[in-house]
């Protein structure tokens, strides 16, 4: 496969497009808004159990739909279709944000549901055309690129939104409250604009013609009958995405609910929004860092590197005092958060069926939205549970936190186990079939 550069390029710059409603939205605005503007005079520990209620809501809807889109879109050849109708979804209802007033979490929560689930059905189908820029032995660095790309991007505009929020004078707002709302539709805006390089330049590849809607979709529905007929066959690919629900639930869940668990420890807004920049721009040279290092080590070693790395961070984490330890913490999260992801799916991209990496990145992608599913419930019950108990204040908070390294000492005891290579010969099996 030769490498087309300008390809690849327009692939990445969705990541930049998207990664605008990652950092703004999911991991900093939505939760510091939730709970000071949509829960306001909401107990703290139940506006976290609420929070994360709705990011687990959003995953298993993505997780229902994720292996039958993949499925139709492999069958129909409509990667790219899938994804801007998804990216379309997401775009409108986190614009719609701008519009929920004061008081009203249900609204705040429907709206970001469903946004989360225009996010999470895009990335899907973006993710299976990895298999369609980027030659075998590139993928580890191209995937990186795409992560690096996203946390330059979203850091960009993030940086942009901060300004919007802490000085809206300067832009000719009311207060700042003001300017966090204005942000929703400022991502909107980026989203849709960055999202016009992949539409421009990435091509699918399609060795037969274009199926009817209904065609694809009962094709696409047979397809995914057979791979689970199939799954005897395909040990190596089941048992990675075993490991992958398991230490990316513990990825995720820190990045949805870190701003929420500074605040209820008791640090302020500004010093959590701080912080968050300095996970973005520090990812950026790292994750194109840990794509070299995928190259030269082996990506499952490099992974496992990370999820060390990881098991550390969800220890310290429930022993820092002041806001130096949270940008201590800001910066070691930044070192390793883009490598893992890009990784993982770079890894993944090379023991999948090629023809079929849509389907197969569907089941990706529904195991992480059940990773998003797990891991906010596991932090939020696990705070209920202490403050029945007795603990009260910042104890339950800190110790929920703790519940996380579970999942990176399981995950990566699992993924230690993966062998790449015969993973590659279980699917040269079912191709020669």
């Amino acid at each position: 496969m030769k490498e087309n550069r300008k390809a690849i390029f327009g692939w990445a710059m969705y990541d930049w497009a998207n990664s605008a409603f990652a950092t703004t939205v999911m991991a900093s605005f939505f939760p510091i808004f939730f709970k000071e503007y949509w829960t306001v005079g909401t107990d703290p520990v139940v506006s976290t159990a609420q929070l994360g209620f709705a990011n687990s809501a959003a995953g298993i809807l993505v997780a229902l739909m994720a292996p039958i889109l993949g499925a139709i879109a492999d069958r129909g050849e409509a990667k790219k279709s899938f994804l801007l109708f998804f990216a379309t979804i997401g775009i409108v209802a986190t614009s719609c944000l701008y519009l929920v007033p004061r008081g009203s979490w249900e609204t705040a929560a429907a709206c970001y549901v469903v946004a989360m689930v225009g996010f999470a059905g895009s990335i899907i189908f973006y993710d299976s055309l990895l298999t369609t820029v980027a030659p075998e032995a590139r993928r580890d660095s191209v995937s990186s690129l795409g992560f690096a790309m996203g946390y330059l991007g979203g850091g960009v505009l993030f940086a942009l939104n901060v300004w919007m929020a802490l000085s809206p004078a300067a832009f000719g707002l009311r207060d700042s409250g003001h300017g966090v709302k204005l942000s929703f539709l400022t991502v909107g805006l980026w989203w849709a604009v960055f999202s016009l390089p992949l539409i421009l330049l990435v091509r699918e590849r399609t060795g037969t013609a274009r199926k009817a809607p209904m065609t694809a979709i009962r094709e696409g529905l047979n397809q995914l009958r057979d791979t689970f007929r199939e799954i005897r066959h395909l040990k190596t690919i089941f048992l990675f995405l075993a490991a992958y629900w398991l230490y990316i639930d513990g990825v995720d869940t820190i990045i949805v609910m870190a701003l929420d668990y500074g605040l209820s420890i008791g640090f302020k807004a500004e010093d959590l929004i701080v912080a968050l920049l300095i996970t973005q721009f520090i990812g950026f040279p790292s994750a194109l860092f840990f794509g070299r290092l995928g190259e030269r080590i082996g990506a499952k070693r490099a992974i496992l590197i990370g999820l060390g790395v990881y098991l550390f961070i969800s220890i310290y984490g429930a022993f820092i005092e002041d806001k130096r330890e949270f940008f201590i913490l800001a910066c070691i999260i930044g070192l390793v958060q883009g490598g893992v992801q890009a990784l993982s799916r770079s890894l993944y991209s090379r023991i999948i069926p090629a023809d079929r990496s849509a389907e197969y990145f569907g089941f990706y992608n529904m195991l992480s939205r059940f990773a998003t599913v797990a891991g906010p419930i596991l932090v939020g019950t696990t705070a209920l549970l202490v403050r029945s108990m007795g603990y009260q204040g910042t104890t339950a908070s800190r110790i929920s936190i703790v519940s996380v390294a579970i999942l990176f000492l399981a995950g990566g005891f699992v993924l230690s186990h993966v062998d790449e290579s015969k993973g590659k010969k279980e699917t040269q099996y079912l191709s020669g079939r």
